[in-house]
């Protein structure tokens, strides 16, 4: 009897986790479609008309190792290790893939996470939004819009105005000053 209730209060609980991690994404999403838009009235790449579509082998050939392993492979760099995380200058973060310009540097922030954050894209119409659910949790997977190169993630605990984190790994971007 003792066993059936626990398992009960087991079931219970991982149907109200699930739940609960089921609809963050959604909480994501709708912050997402309410963020500002410089340069386009379209979100999740629908404006990206010149998408770059290369073979594995053609990606291996031009990129680093890492810059693969993280933008093809959906791979990640470990926490505070990436050349971009403590990095503050005034510029443009691009896609380490296609040279995408995705993040102004004035919208970024220090989150204390080890990766660079960003509290929105230039412009979201450069980003593909993604429901991720690898590693045992839901989470919103962000990709460049025009070759479709992994980026990292976007989570809704980040600073106003737009409340979003944009989780990106060093290895999938370049920077250019200004």
């Amino acid at each position: 009897m003792i066993r059936l209730a626990i398992v009960a209060l087991f079931l219970i609980a991982f149907v109200l986790f699930w739940n609960f991690i089921s609809s963050s994404n959604t909480r994501i999403m709708n912050k997402v479609s309410k963020i500002s838009i410089p340069d386009s009235i379209k979100q999740n790449g629908e404006n990206m008309d010149e998408k770059i579509v290369k073979s594995y082998e053609q990606w291996k050939s031009e990129l680093t190792e890492e810059e693969f392993r993280i933008l093809r492979e959906k791979g990640t760099e470990r926490a505070f290790t990436g050349k971009y995380w403590d990095h503050f200058e005034t510029g443009i973060y691009t896609c380490a893939g296609c040279g995408t310009e995705l993040f102004e540097s004035d919208t970024k922030f220090d989150a204390g996470c080890g990766w660079p954050s960003y509290f929105q894209p230039l412009d979201k119409s450069r980003i593909i939004y993604k429901e991720d659910k690898s590693a045992g949790m839901v989470r919103t997977e962000v990709m460049c819009a025009k070759c479709g190169g992994h980026l990292g993630h976007v989570f809704d605990d980040g600073p106003e105005p737009t409340g979003l984190r944009y989780c990106i790994n060093s290895g999938s971007m370049n920077f250019i000053k200004k």
